[in-house]
């Protein structure tokens, strides 16, 4: 039956206009929704993921062989949609990030050797049993791709709708996890007030223009002649209508001071989710944010874009400082997030030329750097997990089933077990830093230089101080991993819970667990790329300079 269900959306799919890569994931959503229905094996949770992965792919080749297709843009539905090239662009990104984290949970993750054989393991794990994980995703991912191509106030809150129902369900997928609801709620209920946010700024945005089309509002804010007194709509109202839309979204992207909501649901949900969470729904609301930005920038004397200076400013200092009082991973993590969001609203809030450049370069580097990132801990997991660690510390952390590593000093020692993947998470985070070569470096010089081109000496001040204060954090992590012997380890690869052979009552030690093959092709080609950027950017740059010339050329 799922066979025949991938023949027919392949055969649907390939007779679409070019461009609807939204029908194709709808239409895979409906046929896996219809197989989860009739089906009640749980163990068919993998097989769901491969077929996501099968439309990914085809959403991705559609997005590519239409790319010549669109001159400047064009407008869907009525002029609730408008495909551009930035937007598709980053729709081939999305559903290429998308597709390498469903890889992590379309294969075992970890296996081991036992008389010349690998055997997998994991295959009791949660996220194997979850049939519905493909699902929700897809459903964000057609949230995602909406919200970069809407073009109208409606369907812009239809689109982040979409898109965070989906994230407060993936949050809380995992039934049994008392952490994972509770984190799951908190994102649910925050990200009820942002969504107010925005319906308030749609409302007064309304008012004042008697539009809730992209277009006309950026007609009004750009033509329109401000001079005269008997305008029907007021200027600063418009500017007061955008602060509170955008605050809405800030609110989503967990810039401060509106972050305080994510290093909670960061540390409380599994690792597998986190990695979706932290990078999805902001390269969406970027993108759209890059947009709103560009056509709405110069509209009057005072500026609503300063709300992102603004906010930038607060992002550096308090993603830097309050994650130097860390001790678990995922919640510095997300302050390190927090810190590069301060450097991604500085280039978005500057919208010149260089600095859009710099606004697409910065969050697409840091997408596939914070993506190697998680999928290295969640490997760095993959091989913790089937051992017991002699440190009563460890050992009473909740929900080690989801997030096997959880605290910065269960990285102790972590060279000498594996020092390739100590050696990849160190690049990652040299990057994240901005160490020369890394691609990181080159990312923050490109904001920092279109800083200082437009003037904001004392934005580029701070961020260069957060950006050293902040390495103290990354480096602690380092020390562990280097500077550090490991406790004592032993093997519970035997236990009932986890068994995978019955054979002797053997203990395996922990150097026979070894990563399954795609997570390591993953690992290494991201590492690869930050490592050897330096050598391999002119594609990478030179895609930049191309969608933010069609964009100012428009």
């Amino acid at each position: 039956m799922v066979k025949i269900a991938i023949s027919y959306v392949v055969y649907i799919s390939s007779n679409l206009i070019p461009g609807y890569k939204k029908n194709m994931l709808i239409t895979s959503i409906l046929f896996i929704l219809l197989s989860n229905a009739v089906n009640l094996r749980r163990d068919m949770a993998i097989l769901y993921n491969r077929i996501s992965l099968v439309s990914l792919f085809y959403c991705g080749l559609i997005s590519c062989t239409t790319a010549n297709v669109v001159g400047k843009s064009i407008g869907l539905h009525g002029g609730l949609l408008l495909y551009t090239n930035l937007g598709n662009i980053f729709h081939i990104f999305i559903f290429m990030v998308t597709g390498i984290i469903l890889l992590l949970t379309a294969f075992y993750p970890a296996k081991i050797k036992v008389l010349h054989n690998y055997v997998n393991l994991g295959k009791n794990s949660n996220q194997f049993k979850i049939v519905e994980y493909p699902l929700i995703i897809l459903f964000v991912v057609t949230g995602a791709v909406l919200l970069i191509s809407t073009n109208d106030l409606i369907s812009i809150f239809l689109a982040i709708e979409l898109q965070s129902y989906g994230l407060y369900i993936l949050s809380t997928i995992y039934r049994n996890s008392e952490l994972s609801t509770t984190g799951g709620l908190i994102y649910f209920l925050l990200g009820g007030l942002s969504s107010c946010f925005i319906l308030l700024g749609t409302g007064l945005l309304y008012s004042n223009t008697g539009s809730t089309s992209l277009d006309n509002i950026y007609i009004i804010t750009n033509i329109s002649d401000l001079t005269l007194n008997s305008l029907w709509y007021k200027p600063n109202y418009i500017n007061i209508s955008l602060v509170l839309f955008v605050i809405g979204f800030l609110f989503k992207v967990s810039a401060a001071p509106f972050h305080f909501w994510s290093p909670d649901v960061y540390d409380a949900i599994p690792t597998v989710v986190t990695t979706f969470v932290a990078i999805i729904a902001k390269i969406s609301i970027f993108v759209l944010l890059l947009q709103i930005v560009y056509y709405t920038k110069n509209s009057f004397s005072n500026n609503w874009t300063y709300i992102l200076l603004i906010t930038s400013l607060f992002s550096l200092i308090v993603g830097t400082v309050v994650g130097l009082t860390q001790f678990r991973i995922k919640r510095l993590f997300a302050y390190s997030t927090i810190s590069h969001v301060g450097f991604i609203l500085l280039a978005l809030g500057i919208s010149t030329v260089e600095s859009t450049q710099a606004f697409i370069f910065y969050l697409t580097q840091y997408s596939i750097s914070n993506l190697n990132a998680f999928i290295i801990l969640l490997a760095i997991g993959y091989t913790l997990y089937y051992y017991t660690i002699e440190n009563k510390e460890h050992q009473r952390l909740l929900e080690k089933n989801n997030s096997p590593v959880q605290l910065i000093n269960q990285l102790k020692g972590y060279f000498f077990i594996n020092p390739v993947l100590s050696l990849s998470l160190t690049i990652t985070i040299f990057s994240f830093v901005g160490i020369p070569p890394l691609v990181g470096f080159f990312a923050k010089q490109m904001v920092l230089s279109a800083a200082l081109d437009s003037g904001l000496i004392f934005l580029s001040l701070v961020a260069i101080l957060t950006s050293v204060i902040g390495g103290v954090y990354y480096l602690s992590i380092i020390k562990e991993m280097f500077f550090s012997l490991p406790d004592n380890i032993e093997s519970k690869i035997n236990d009932q819970n986890f068994s995978v052979l019955g054979i002797n009552n053997k203990k395996y030690a922990i150097q026979h667990v070894s990563i399954s093959s795609p997570i390591s092709f993953i690992i290494s080609n991201i590492t690869l790329i930050i490592l050897l950027f330096l050598f391999i950017n002119k594609e990478w740059l030179s895609m930049g300079t191309i969608l933010v010339q069609v964009l100012f050329n428009n």
